[in-house]
């Protein structure tokens, strides 16, 4: 069972990454979004800001669509959505090691391909 914090301490780990100040949760690259808290419309209300379900990046209409249809206890969609390459994710049925490579898979969809390319030369890193 993940939450909030967990997105938080992953996605902080990531280089480059920064926290834009909200009520929930959203981090950002090169400011890029890639995971953020679900902003929730309600009818005649303000939005919820829902820090229990995280919005990803995922890229593209296929991988969203293998992911709500291969994962429907995990992942959903909302109105508002539709045609973004964008999934949420119910954070109380993943387990962190799934969300760490959940966020990772966002973060690397949306870093610059110049810190990208750093990071997969073995001989660019630290050690």
């Amino acid at each position: 069972m993940a939450d909030a914090d967990d997105v938080r301490r992953l996605a902080l780990a990531l280089p480059q990454v920064v926290e834009i100040a909200s009520d929930g949760f959203d981090f950002r690259v090169a400011d890029k979004g890639f995971v953020w808290s679900y902003p929730e419309r309600r009818a005649g209300k303000p939005r919820l800001i829902r820090t229990d379900v995280a919005v990803l990046y995922v890229g593209d209409e296929a991988e969203k669509q293998a992911l709500l249809l291969g994962e429907p206890d995990l992942f959903f969609t909302a109105p508002g959505y539709e045609g973004l390459p964008l999934v949420l994710l119910r954070l109380p049925e993943v387990d962190v090691e799934r969300l760490g490579e959940l966020v990772t898979d966002a973060w690397r969809m949306r870093v610059p391909d110049t810190l990208l390319a750093d990071l997969d030369d073995p001989a660019a890193l630290p050690g």
